[in-house]
């Protein structure tokens, strides 16, 4: 059950509508780094948690805060293009805000919304949900979370470079800061799961003796010129997981060259294939 009060979780301000800015904000909204995805994400896997109860917890109430972010960034959307016309005239385009209308932000949010902010990408694209990750692996989650809050941040720093809006810069220093939070609570939850020697090889529910061992830490390098395998923490030393050691590991085929039956009859092929 979700609750709502009415209130922005943290206050918007537009001091200067900048419509094209407003069409920035729609990839932080709809795009595969936004708010729509980690809000599905955390709120998918929350419904698919499996064991300790505040897992699900953790990632349900994380869920229910990018909601609130969405708010806040429909709102900024809005604000932004208050201001903008209804209508698209020959004299619009003498006006600073109408100009900006027809100079690049994305007509949807005027034909379709009304200049309101929609569940789309700073294209247009609506987000299809294709980008949600929900294992039902807790750890594997978990590091989804942390790339998903690192592209988020790397969106909203850049918006933030963006504007020099006050009030859209610090909306967005919140924001950057809430992605902060994010990261490090995915990795907290990764360090009570066992950490990178106990989480890791995801899922540890599986006896690597199972594996072909040979090959569970070798880094394969296919350099044509001959060199060795790029070295590198990856290729030397203690595997990460504190499990195994790594090592370059062959670089020569080991299969066979593939052989196909030939084509069946009615099948759309050639007469010489068959």
């Amino acid at each position: 059950m979700f609750f709502t009060d009415g209130k922005l979780q943290y206050p918007v301000r537009v001091d200067t509508p900048d419509p094209l800015f407003a069409r920035a904000l729609q990839q932080a909204i709809g795009g595969i780094e936004g708010e729509i995805r980690v809000a599905m994400q955390y709120f998918f896997q929350a419904c698919g948690a499996r064991g300790d109860a505040k897992f699900r917890d953790l990632l349900m109430n994380t869920a229910a805060e990018e909601l609130g972010h969405i708010e806040m960034l429909a709102t900024a959307v809005a604000l932004n293009l208050e201001g903008a016309p209804l209508s698209i005239r020959e004299e619009v385009a003498a006006d600073p805000v109408g100009g900006a209308v027809l100079g690049g932000i994305n007509l949807k949010n005027l034909l379709s919304s009304g200049l309101a902010a929609m569940p789309v990408d700073s294209d247009g694209v609506p987000f299809d949900m294709s980008h949600i990750y929900a294992s039902g692996n807790i750890a594997a989650d978990m590091t989804a979370n942390v790339a998903a809050e690192a592209t988020g941040r790397v969106l909203a720093v850049r918006l933030y470079g963006m504007t020099s809006d006050p009030g859209m810069k610090d909306m967005l220093s919140f924001l950057i800061a809430r992605d902060t939070m994010h990261q490090n609570q995915w990795l907290a939850a990764l360090e009570e799961l066992g950490g990178h020697q106990g989480a890791f090889p995801i899922p540890n529910s599986f006896p690597q003796d199972q594996e072909q061992l040979e090959f569970s830490y070798a880094f394969l390098g296919f350099q044509q010129d001959g060199k060795d395998a790029v070295a590198g923490r990856w290729s030397q030393g203690q595997s990460i997981d504190g499990k195994g050691s790594f090592k370059a590991g062959p670089t020569m085929a080991m299969g066979q060259k593939p052989v196909l039956a030939r084509a069946k009859p009615n099948s759309g092929a050639q007469a010489e294939q068959m």
